[in-house]
């Protein structure tokens, strides 16, 4: 992957946080010396200092200073407390060079994020501090993530290709409109507990059909993996494939029986559409 040769400040050292750090330095987009990462838990910053040999700063603002790029790796509730200390600071409105903002926090729209750094900037222009909104999941942690990202009036297509060259060291990305990112939230950003859920109920059934915990474990997680590969690199759709699979009077249209009587497949799109809904609710 290409090397960014940029100073990376990342405020939020949690699972997400370290995803990032794990990722950048895999790929070797960045070095530990391009990297400083900031949070208010000291052991965990020791501790990930100790682990990828990364810069620390244990005040915000210093980090908001030195990095080109800044990604707010907090929760969404955290995000206003951590942002108005920042802007608060007197050397804010004086800041010179061009900064990146990446914002990763749930439900947290471009527009609360340029009401929250622009005002302060006095006679800086906004042009210099463009802000893009990035819905990961999950997965990131192990390099598999999925990522739906839009930025905002400021963020050139450069921005944009910097940033997607960031996401991409944690898995795969697309770029969508800001309207869209409720969309993404439902079905990439919660997906991964669906797909969890499923696991959980084929272990669960194989217990109670017998199998000790560690054979049910086993035969979920291989079925599951060899299906989403044969997905993966065959033409055709998961519903012919699904069809392929059910022959008619066997088993596996027996259990289809079942979970259509149940509507389980309505019952997904409902739940995931509410998951959509949640996200518009948390955005306003």
């Amino acid at each position: 992957m290409k090397r960014l040769q940029k100073k990376i400040g990342i405020i939020g050292a949690g699972n997400m946080g370290e995803a990032f750090i794990g990722a950048l330095l895999r790929s070797e987009i960045s070095n530990p010396d391009d990297l400083l990462i900031s949070d208010l838990n000291e052991e965990r910053l020791d501790h990930l200092q100790k682990k990828y040999s990364v810069g620390i700063v244990k005040n915000n603002f210093h980090l908001f200073q030195k990095s080109e790029i800044i990604i707010l790796a907090v929760k969404p509730q955290a995000m206003e407390p951590v942002v108005s200390k920042l802007t608060e600071t007197s050397e804010y409105p004086s800041l010179s060079d061009p900064k990146m903002i990446i914002s990763i926090a749930a439900g947290v729209p471009i527009q609360k994020l340029e009401t929250l750094f622009y005002p302060a900037l006095g006679n800086i222009s906004p042009e210099t501090m463009p802000i893009i909104r990035v819905m990961p999941n999950t997965p990131a942690l192990v390099l598999s993530g999925m990522s739906g990202m839009c930025g905002n009036q400021h963020a050139t297509p450069e921005d944009m290709e910097t940033a997607k060259i960031i996401l991409e060291a944690m898995g795969s990305v697309v770029e969508v409109k800001e309207k869209e990112m409720d969309a993404i939230t439902a079905i990439s950003g919660s997906g991964p507990a669906y797909a969890f859920f499923l696991a959980e109920s084929m272990i669960e059934a194989g217990i109670r059909l017998g199998f000790d915990p560690e054979t049910a474990v086993t035969l979920t997680m291989k079925t599951i993996e060899g299906a989403l590969k044969l997905m993966q690199e065959s033409k055709e759709s998961p519903e012919m494939l699904r069809k392929k699979v059910t022959s008619p009077g066997g088993t596996t249209e027996a259990a289809f029986q079942v979970l259509n009587a149940y509507r389980v497949k309505e019952v997904i799109i409902e739940a995931i559409s509410r998951a959509a809904e949640r996200s518009r609710e948390l955005s306003k």
